[in-house]
């Protein structure tokens, strides 16, 4: 079945993980049981620390601090789940609670 990463961009808040608001937190904890009631499986679900923790490499080696490009949001996670189609990934994508954000669906290469 094709894989797809699920990319969650939201604004970073001051206080991390506990400024997301109770009802968001919890609609994000019941992803994972409405993804699998969709027939798809969750391979890989993973939050990210916040960007300050960022390192970037550029082509000619040099590391800096911070994400690659500065914006307002960052990717605060992301799942990588198996199901049909992209039509199929995109509904699971719209399950995921947004504040400020986005979320990205987008094909993995096949192996």
């Amino acid at each position: 079945m094709p894989q797809y990463a699920i990319l969650i961009y939201e604004k970073e808040t001051p206080g991390g993980v506990a400024d997301i608001p109770p009802d968001v937190m919890e609609a994000n904890m019941r992803a994972g049981e409405k993804i699998a009631a969709m027939g798809a499986r969750v391979v890989n679900e993973q939050a990210l620390q916040p960007s300050a923790t960022t390192r970037t490499i550029h082509k000619n080696g040099l590391v800096t601090d911070g994400p690659f490009i500065e914006s307002k949001e960052v990717i605060a996670g992301f799942f990588v789940v198996e199901t049909t189609d992209l039509e199929a990934a995109v509904a699971i994508g719209k399950l995921l609670p947004i504040m400020d954000g986005a979320v990205e669906v987008r094909p993995l290469l096949a192996e």
